[in-house]
Parts: structure tokens; C-alpha cells; sequence
């Protein structure tokens, strides 16, 4: 399971904002559409599951297997299909008695971006899917109560 530590900058129902350190597990994430960055932090949109507050520290977890099925989906889809789309290319052209190289790179590049359409559409499916969706497990540190100030403290 894939843990991290972060601040909770904003609370609607269910749902927490929560500021993080980004890594680098950030870019096989399938809910990265879901985070935005700022600089070196990142602010990830979480199940508020520990019925966290505004200001509090939690943990904030992905299950590993999500994660790897995101970093497959990502990483390895597209490789898998440009290798196929290029041997389909080369055994096609060889028995149209054509110049194998370019067929195979053109078949290579056609199921590339086949993939990458594919891919994108999964992506989004598997971002609202709650199995990829990180959840806040533990509140670490309540945040202290609001205190309305009026005026300088002498």
C-alpha cells in the first residue's frame, strides 16, 4: 500500500483536499488528473474516510494494487502495442512483397496512438473508480479549533 503524509487544505462532503509532497509514484498514479500541483507539493483530491478537518495532519494511502494495474495501464500498454503494430507491419509487408521498415513503422505508430487513445479513456474511467481513488486512513493531528480574533492581542 502506497502511504504518504500531507495537510488537509479543503473539506466538502466525502471528499478532502489534501496538500502532499509530490514523488516520483506521482506519475503512474491513475488518479493524477485528479491532483494539482503547486511546485513541489501537490494537492490531491481524497475519500475523506477519517471524517478529516481543514488543518489536519492524516495519512493517505493507495492501495498497491491499483497502483501497479495504473503504472501497467500507463507504462507498458503503449510499448505492447507499438511492438505488435510493428511485427504485424513487417509480416504484413513481407507478404505484399513491400519495403518491411516503413510499413512497420507506420503500423507501429498507428497502434501507438491506438493505445494512447485506449489508455486515456481507462484513465478517466479508473479515476472515478473509488479502488484507484487515494482515501485518508488516519487523522495524525486534529487542527486546533477556529478562533475568530478581533483586533490586536495585547
Amino acid at each position: 500500500m502506497a502511504v504518504e503524509h500531507g495537510i488537509v487544505t479543503e473539506v466538502t462532503p466525502g471528499i478532502a483536499w489534501v496538500k502532499t509532497a509530490r514523488n516520483a509514484s506521482c506519475e503512474g498514479c491513475a488518479s493524477k488528473g485528479s491532483c494539482m500541483s503547486k511546485g513541489s507539493d501537490m494537492i490531491v483530491r481524497t475519500i475523506n474516510a477519517a471524517n478529516a478537518r481543514v488543518g489536519d495532519r492524516v495519512v493517505v494511502s493507495l492501495k498497491t494494487g491499483a497502483f501497479l494495474r495504473a503504472t501497467f495501464l500507463i507504462y507498458l500498454v503503449p510499448v505492447i502495442f507499438l511492438m505488435i503494430g510493428a511485427m504485424a507491419g513487417h509480416v504484413i509487408a513481407g507478404r505484399l512483397g513491400m519495403n518491411p521498415s516503413p510499413v512497420a513503422a507506420m503500423a507501429g505508430l498507428g497502434c501507438l496512438i491506438v493505445s494512447v487513445m485506449l489508455v486515456k479513456r481507462n484513465a478517466g474511467r479508473m479515476a472515478d473508480d473509488v479502488a484507484y481513488q487515494p482515501k485518508i486512513v488516519r487523522v495524525i493531528g486534529h487542527a486546533p479549533p477556529f478562533q475568530e480574533t478581533h483586533g490586536p492581542v495585547s
